[in-house]
């Protein structure tokens, strides 16, 4: 047997008896994210490039989770790592399936390019969808939920690679991203932006992809303080960078940083990339004229090498999952789950909701959500067997004793439905709708036509990203008409970012993050009264875009829940529920010495009518910071299910880091003084609170 194909010989040394027997040629191969094979040695062509954002992309049928911005309003990590368990499960079963069909193309690998943990800074940004919010600490438990679900228990022996993206400061604008520079101090830099990457970094991520943006003057891909600075010498990080798609061809077309290609490859190669995604050709030219080291080819290749055989790729065979496992019922469930826990209720007067379809002869369900397929998957997604519409979801709870009266009422941008009709033509059929039912369900918002990555989102002016945070099209009118008749109002919001709702027009608002292949059902379940909401917003839900800075500042300066003050339409973590919960008797030692975590205990108790669900959030805020510190700052969540009446003790777990103050060269320190401790029903509504002395 050769060396480096013995699952007894230590790790490294199986590393460098394979380098030893490639020759130049074939480690330049290797480079490209799309590997040649070395058929001499038995080795098959192996692609980076592949997706798994909600469940498995792009490769077929697969389970389709909500969106991760939905993933996040459930404030659940655990539920982020069980959707990647599954993703693993369901990629093993698709790559083995693949390999033994000869199929060793794009997403067919097991090199995952998620999860996507940049902070989402700005609601304009049309890529927030696929973010876990604008929190750090928030976003780093989700991302490191996931990477522990997608690789495993065991570092030596990976079901997958888990590639946390895009290093980093990278959240828009989509239509000049390629050029973009990124202007940050560094004490954003290591305050927001770097936090998420560094949980997910400890939490064991193989791999790592930079943004195409330059940081404060210098592209990602080519900026060696990030990649080698940063990440390997401070963080510890052993696996494989790999840059964005075409991100070295931009480095010559659009930053014009080198005159050509093979320049450019090789400053990334110089500067701590490993696995290279363009399409150009010039990476052997490189070698030729002497731009590429041979130190910095054996490091790029090692450290790819390094990630393929602890995924078993040169180990012998082993029995992989059947495709039996992708889309099972159990599966299935779990999305469902996920969808239901993911739905936010921000409004609900005088107690409209939850519905009793039973005692309705009438519901109209109108707008151009409603049913709507695209708005379920969001984007970077598999291709799910069957899936709800929000439409569907609610036929399936009116009995037949309940008329459903269904119209598009509009279009989600254009002010007519095709070309030769008139503008505003589906209007009156909406109405008519709403005056035969005794309650309107306006199913509006965006779609990932509007929002979304450059070159996905082809109804956007500004490629994917948002003019403003307003209803698009007619949808405002058609709401304002329907609002008009004088009957209940329910809105059902559906985007991947926050939007200024008038909500003053409807007497329930629910916002549906991208909910899934299931999101129909769990909206139905949640209209209904199956299922008692529990989501929270993972992004501040402000009233105009005219409160915040321009959207190409990246200084964090009034933004998000950590450094905004003013009046917002719904702060960050907030969410209402049919029954109602008390906080009480919070409990925390009088003082800790500086560098240590501690607990916080309290009483949850339930005291409505209805089982449910609330999340309870922890908050801390510097007393008297020596430097400009967070208003506040999340540091610990837990989910807890009641049923009326019902109280339980809890205790929060508040780590160490929580503490840190960041100054203005970039260092985090813990320092003695007072801590404010708060637990929240969401990040305004306070319910209890005490202090903390730090010595």
């Amino acid at each position: 047997m050769e060396t480096f194909r013995n699952p007894a010989v230590p790790l490294e040394e199986r590393i460098d008896a394979l380098l030893a027997e490639l020759t130049v040629d074939e480690k330049l191969g290797f480079l490209n994210y799309r590997n040649e094979g070395v058929p001499r040695l038995g080795i098959p062509p192996y692609v980076w490039w592949n997706e798994a954002l909600h469940g498995l992309a792009r490769s077929g049928t697969a389970t389709v989770f909500p969106q991760a911005i939905a993933m996040a309003s459930t404030f659940s990590p655990e539920l982020v790592g069980q959707m990647g368990e599954v993703i693993a499960l369901e990629g093993r079963a698709r790559h083995a399936d693949s390999v033994k069909h000869g199929d060793f193309g794009t997403y067919k690998g097991l090199t995952y390019w998620s999860p996507n943990v940049n902070i989402f800074r700005d609601p304009r940004w049309g890529r927030g969808q696929e973010t876990y919010g604008e929190c750090p600490y928030l976003t780093g438990q989700m991302g490191a939920a996931f990477v522990r679900g997608i690789q495993g228990p065991d570092p030596n022996h990976l079901k997958a690679v888990a590639t946390p993206k895009h290093f980093a400061v990278h959240s828009g604008p989509e239509k000049n991203r390629l050029k973009f520079n990124s202007r940050v101090s560094e004490k954003d830099l290591r305050e927001t932006y770097l936090p998420a990457f560094h949980a997910c970094i400890k939490a064991g991520a193989q791999s790592v992809m930079s943004a195409y943006n330059a940081l404060n003057g210098t592209p990602c891909s080519v900026n060696a303080a990030l990649l080698n600075g940063i990440l390997r010498k401070e963080w510890g990080f052993d696996g494989a960078v790999v840059t964005d798609a075409g991100a070295g061809e931009a480095l010559v077309r659009e930053h014009k940083r080198f005159p050509d290609y093979p320049a450019a490859v090789a400053e990334e190669l110089k500067s701590g990339a490993d696995v290279i995604t363009d399409w150009a050709v010039g990476v052997r030219d490189a070698w030729k004229q002497g731009l590429i080291s041979e130190p910095d080819l054996d490091r790029a290749v090692r450290n790819q090498l390094r990630l393929k055989f602890r995924m078993g790729f040169f180990d012998p065979p082993a029995e992989a999952p059947s495709c039996d496992v992708i889309e099972c019922k159990a599966h299935r469930l779990l999305a469902l789950e996920a969808a239901r826990r993911s739905i936010v209720l921000l409004k609900n007067a005088n107690g409209l909701l939850p519905l009793n379809f039973s005692k309705l002869k009438s519901v109209a369900v109108i707008g151009p959500n409603a049913d709507s397929r695209e708005i379920l998957l969001g984007n970077y997604f598999g291709t799910p067997t069957r899936t709800v519409t929000l439409l569907e979801g609610i036929l399936a709870e009116a009995p037949e004793t309940c008329r459903v009266i269904y119209a598009r009422g509009c279009e989600p941008v254009s002010t007519k439905t095709e070309g030769c009709a008139e503008e505003c033509d589906r209007i009156a059929e909406a109405l008519s709708a709403a005056e035969q039912a005794e309650i309107s369900i306006l199913c509006l918002g965006l779609n990932p036509q509007i929002e979304g990555e450059a070159g996905d989102a082809f109804n956007s002016e500004i490629a994917g990203d948002k003019p403003d945070l307003e209803l698009p099209g007619l949808q405002k009118l058609l709401l304002e008409k329907i609002a008009g008749l004088g009957k209940p109002v329910i809105l059902v919001s559906v985007s991947g970012s926050a939007l200024a709702l008038p909500e003053e027009l409807a007497d329930g608002v629910i916002q549906c993050f991208y909910p899934g292949a299931e999101g129909g059902t769990a909206l139905g379940n949640v209209l209904s009264g199956k299922t008692n909401p529990s989501g929270r917003l993972p992004v501040t839900f402000y009233r105009s875009a005219k409160d915040l800075p321009p959207f190409e500042d990246y200084a964090m300066q009034g933004r998000t829940y950590r450094f905004f003050s003013g009046e917002v339409l719904h702060p960050f973590g907030f969410g209402l529920s049919y029954t109602s919960f008390e906080y009480s008797n919070l409990s925390i030692p009088e003082s800790i010495p500086a560098g240590e975590g501690m607990n916080a205990g309290l009483v949850v108790r339930n005291t409505g009518t209805c089982a449910g669900e609330t999340v309870v959030q922890l908050y801390v805020a510097a007393t008297c910071p020596p430097t400009r510190a967070p208003l506040k700052q999340l540091a610990a969540v837990k989910r807890i299910a009641l049923l009326p009446g019902e109280s339980r003790k809890i205790e929060l777990e508040i780590h160490p880091d929580s503490f840190l103050l960041t100054f203005d060269d970039g260092s985090r320190r813990v320092l003695p003084g007072i801590w404010r401790i708060e637990i929240g029903h969401d990040s305004r509504k306070i319910a209890a609170s005490a202090e903390v002395r730090l010595s």
